[in-house]
């Protein structure tokens, strides 16, 4: 190489050095807001330890746009309240470029006014009852037609049930999935005085009586099925009752929505086995996306460790997120956000998934069967189902739509052709 262009080179090299450093200041912060600590840190410190994961493969390969990313950890303790003041502390105080957090809606719902606020980037990992679109939130878990409709169609259609119990923790995400899901079978011929709804709060332990409730749901033959959104610790007192009243699942099954491989890692599975899970992804899916997933993970935090959806989801929103900031050139969040339209990322069940300008993201839904193991027999699987913001089921939310990408609205009503923005409703 010549003189002049030895000079050459390094004048494009500080130019493009000079570009990245305009486009991010290093380091790039990625905030992490997960309870690790009360009622949900059985569930979420798993997802801050993906995310440490993934953080430092990222760096492995360079980090973003010359720069290497931070991980900053806080723990909203499963306070609901303390997740918008510490979400406020990421954005305003860490100076975050993005924040991957929360588990249950009550939190996700307590964090959205400051998001919006502060303009910050939230991926939600988790699966929820759907009817929000926020333009600052990309929902990587399921909506309601992603695992609650498609389980409840299993129960139908493969299992025969007649009657279901609706059991949910006492927040936003069972309330709403089981306001759904009771249009929805009242839609299907199922008679309102044969579905049984019952809520109970965080932490719950005492289950004697709302088994035996549910045991005298069938006491006229007719099958009976457990429907269950309950979250968190109170799923160990819930399993428990049942092997204790001598209930199996082919007598009564369970299809869970917030039970999955770390959840059952603590429990004597030996009396759940045939109880059933709906997730997008489980540990024992057999490809090689998920088997080099998994070596990593068991690698880095021990062969005992399992892994679960939720952190399929953050696996997939992170990496999207990295190819959305590398196309943008930038970690501006109006920027990145307009570059997630249309991302496409392997998932590790197999296939592809594709956020949609709704902010969901397409994935299949599937049907896991307990085993004695504390793993999934997958008995189930569909195409990738696109996730809907807004139920088809409830009748105010049928006529909506969400499309950030070209209507740049999150409550688009198709019958008056306008944008309603309720706020209040976050």
């Amino acid at each position: 190489m010549t003189f002049l262009n030895k000079t050459a080179a390094s004048a494009l090299a500080l130019t493009l050095g000079a570009g990245a450093a305009m486009a991010a200041d290093c380091p790039i912060k990625v905030g992490v807001l997960h309870s690790l600590s009360g009622t949900m840190a059985i569930s979420e410190t798993t997802l801050k330890d993906t995310m440490l994961m993934l953080v430092d493969d990222q760096n492995e390969k360079g980090g973003l746009l010359g720069c290497e990313l931070e991980a900053v950890v806080v723990d909203p303790a499963s306070d609901w309240p303390l997740f918008a003041e510490k979400a406020r502390e990421l954005l305003s105080v860490h100076d975050v470029d993005v924040i991957f957090g929360n588990w249950t809606s009550v939190s996700r719902k307590s964090v959205l006014p400051v998001i919006e606020e502060l303009n910050g980037l939230l991926f939600y990992p988790v699966q929820y009852e759907g009817e929000e679109s926020s333009k600052n939130v990309f929902y990587t878990g399921a909506a309601p037609n992603q695992q609650a409709i498609p389980a409840t169609d299993y129960f139908l259609e493969e299992l025969g049930v007649e009657k279901f119990a609706l059991l949910g923790t006492d927040y936003v995400y069972p309330r709403t999935t089981n306001n759904i899901l009771e249009s929805y079978l009242k839609e299907k011929g199922i008679a309102e005085s044969d579905i049984f709804v019952n809520y109970t709060p965080f932490g719950h332990s005492d289950w004697s009586k709302i088994v035996s409730d549910v045991v005298a749901l069938g006491a006229d033959g007719k099958k009976v099925g457990v429907i269950s959104t309950i979250n968190g610790d109170a799923n160990i007192g819930f399993y428990k009752e049942l092997a204790a009243a001598g209930i199996s699942a082919d007598d009564i099954p369970v299809v869970a929505f917030s039970v999955g491989e770390e959840e059952l890692s603590g429990l004597d599975t030996s009396n759940l086995v045939g109880h059933l899970a709906a997730w997008n992804y489980f540990q024992s899916a057999d490809t090689e996306a998920n088997a080099a997933f998994i070596e990593k993970w068991k690698t880095l935090m021990g062969e005992e460790r399992v892994t679960n959806d939720p952190m399929e989801a953050h696996y997939i929103g992170f990496n999207m997120w990295a190819n959305a900031v590398t196309a943008a050139e930038t970690t501006d969040v109006d920027a990145v956000r307009t570059a997630m339209y249309g991302q496409e990322f392997p998932n590790l069940t197999g296939g592809t998934a594709v956020m949609l300008p709704n902010h969901h993201l397409a994935k299949p839904v599937l049907i896991g069967e307990i085993q004695e193991d504390g793993q999934f027999d997958i008995i189930s699987a569909t195409d990738p189902v696109p996730g809907d913001a807004w139920t088809d089921f409830l009748p105010a939310s049928a006529v909506l739509k969400s499309d950030w990408k070209d209507l740049g609205c999150g409550m688009y009503n198709t019958t008056t052709e306008t944008c309603v923005q309720l706020k209040s409703n976050y």
